[in-house]
């Protein structure tokens, strides 16, 4: 269709118009945003999203991992619609949070107790604090590359680039944002993935200052590459032996095991950070651990040393969708989305060995991440897209999005209950398709 001139072409460009004019690129997260113009959903159902021009898609993105069900799910929509007649938030306690509460702590050892907050932001963010108030230090160590969301101090080098990372034996610690504080990044103790031995010798520097080590088993921006037993064993080793905390951010990880993919690792962190799939498709942050660390948030204690309270936290929706959707999510539920990501992780790896394309794919779980490298990164310097491969990277999810499928704007795919094997073997098909169309391109760059 070709619009009049000065009109828009569609009822997508006439929104996103306005939309400019009243929020800083026209939207409040910068995740939806694509050329011409975003997406602009109508609703959901199961694993498809229907935009406002009628154009129905498989969501392999959805948002961002955190519907574990698809859209719509009727168990949870009831459960919702039921609490939404008595309410939706009180400057009261509710049953349901205990509730929910109990069900948590029950998926895993290691949550002896837990509360309750609105983001994986915030999650994160509490359990760094609540750290520095049990240990009584400042400093803490995060991978480089890996996002833990918007907090000042664990977004320190999430988007490094070669010009200002610095020796990989001894990462620089880089601002996000412009205005960051000095004293922010001089607090933040950067770290290689995957290689305990550097890891360990950068550790051993600030043995006396670290409140926490935090880390995420599967760090998605850090390449989707699991964390090896052999690098997570000697964290926790080493936190043990210096009185530091061990802080797994499981917001996005949590969707591996029925217990989170600490699961897959023979230690237990002291504090986890969840969100995400724990919200049953509404707001949501986490944090469980040791009841010794947790009760530095005890108001009841002669000396609260870190006072935590939200107006929204443990709000009655988000706890009534919250435990409707992780009961739904059993070991069953657990066992078949891993087993679908499976299938497609192989699919796809088939699909490029097939083609002689120099790309790989990565992930676990219910995830996976396809990279334009012929080798499987280790970590976020080998994961890091250069100009040339964010090209075939945008050029593979628009291929996918006019076959029918919607991924994370990284190459990467999250695996919802709702999708089927015919789902998934749909999107190997489609992504064999471009392999073969741009082996030729793939190649070059592989060389």
């Amino acid at each position: 269709m070709t619009a009049e001139p000065g009109r828009p072409a569609s009822r997508s460009e006439a929104l996103y118009e306005t939309a400019k004019r009243l929020m800083p690129g026209g939207v409040s997260r910068n995740t939806v945003l694509r050329s011409p113009h975003p997406i602009y959903a109508a609703y959901g159902k199961g694993a498809r999203v229907t935009d406002i021009e009628g154009v129905t898609r498989i969501d392999f993105s959805n948002n961002m991992t955190s519907l574990i069900h698809g859209h719509a799910h009727p168990a949870i929509v009831a459960a919702v619609t039921e609490q939404l007649a008595k309410g939706s938030a009180f400057a009261l306690a509710t049953e349901i949070e205990v509730r929910y509460a109990e069900h948590l702590c029950s998926r895993n050892s290691g949550f002896e107790m837990v509360r309750f907050v609105n983001s994986g932001t915030e999650a994160v963010m509490c359990c760094v604090k609540a750290a520095r108030a049990f240990t009584g230090r400042a400093k803490i160590a995060k991978v480089e590359g890996a996002y833990h969301g918007l907090y000042d101090f664990v977004e320190v080098s999430q988007t490094a680039k070669p010009a200002n990372w610095g020796d990989p034996a001894s990462p620089l610690s880089v601002p996000v944002a412009e205005g960051t504080p000095t004293g922010v990044l001089d607090d933040v103790v950067v770290i290689p993935f995957n290689d305990p031995e550097a890891a360990l010798a950068i550790l051993d520097h600030h043995k006396d200052e670290l409140a926490c080590v935090l880390v995420d088993p599967l760090p998605h921006r850090a390449g989707l590459v699991p964390a090896t037993s052999e690098f997570i064993s000697a964290l926790r080793d080493w936190t043990q032996r210096h009185g530091t905390l061990l802080v797994f951010d499981e917001v996005i990880t949590f969707r591996s095991g029925y217990g989170g993919a600490q699961e897959w690792y023979d230690v237990q962190p002291d504090l986890t950070a969840m969100g995400k799939i724990i919200g049953g498709g509404f707001p949501v942050g986490a944090l469980a651990g040791r009841r010794e660390v947790m009760d530095v948030m005890d108001p009841l204690a002669a000396r609260v040393r870190f006072p935590l309270s939200g107006t929204f936290s443990a709000n009655p929706v988000t706890m009534t969708a919250g435990l409707a959707s992780m009961e739904l999510f059993d070991r069953e539920a657990v066992a078949r989305v891993n087993q679908l990501a499976d299938r497609a992780r192989t699919g796809i790896a088939e699909a490029i060995r097939d083609s002689g394309a120099a790309a790989c794919v990565t992930g676990g779980g219910s995830m996976l991440r396809v990279h334009m490298k012929a080798q499987q990164p280790r970590n976020y310097r080998e994961a890091f897209m250069g100009p040339e491969e964010s090209t075939l990277v945008r050029s593979l999810l628009e291929h996918l999005l006019g076959e029918g499928f919607l991924m994370i704007n990284t190459g990467t795919a999250a695996i919802s209950t709702a999708m089927t094997e015919r789902d998934i073997d749909d999107l190997v098909e489609a992504m064999r398709g471009w392999f073969l169309k741009g082996k030729d391109e793939l190649a070059a760059l592989g060389r």
